[in-house]
């Protein structure tokens, strides 16, 4: 019987990490709406509504979840919506997810059933605030950058021609 007793002490403690690591992890329910920044030190899960920033280590955005916000964390999977920047390591949209705004990442994937508008950047550092900063002229620049091999070729036609017929009359 000692013995058992024993193992029945070495239970708990086995039970104490699971316990812990559940109520590590944050979780914002179907029927919850939240205005204002929320940051979490662990995992997050949000399947309500939210509209402000939101920061979390790893973070689920759930089916019918709404977040109108900056989303930032390590790990991001969206399965609901998102109208706002998202800055993580890795960004995930999947199961009909929907993104509206600029994802910055250094890894993306998008199933075919997801939506994706505005723009996306691959950034070393996503989650570094002092790189921000760096990312808004990359970002206006990103949608002229197609167009500016043409662009800048018209532009050198039409100077190249210009300074033709300007230097012939002096000649």
């Amino acid at each position: 019987m000692q013995e058992q007793h024993s193992v029945v002490e070495e239970s708990p403690p086995r039970r104490e990490p699971t316990t812990n690591a559940a109520a590590t992890r944050s979780c914002i329910g179907s029927g919850m709406s939240i205005v204002g920044n929320i940051e979490c030190d662990g995992p997050a899960q949000v399947f309500g509504e939210i509209k402000g920033e939101l920061r979390a280590s790893d973070l689920l955005i759930g089916d019918g979840a709404q977040v109108e916000g900056s989303v930032i964390a390590q790990d991001v999977t969206v399965c609901g919506r998102v109208k706002g920047t998202i800055r993580a390591v890795r960004v995930k949209l999947q199961d009909g997810g929907a993104v509206e705004g600029d994802i910055f990442h250094r890894s993306l994937s998008i199933d075919e059933n997801s939506l994706f508008e505005e723009s996306s950047r691959r950034v070393e550092n996503p989650t570094d605030p002092s790189s921000v900063g760096a990312k808004g002229p990359q970002k206006q620049d990103m949608p002229s950058s197609a167009l500016a091999p043409y662009l800048q070729r018209v532009e050198e036609s039409a100077s190249t021609e210009w300074s033709d017929s300007a230097v012939e009359p002096k000649q």
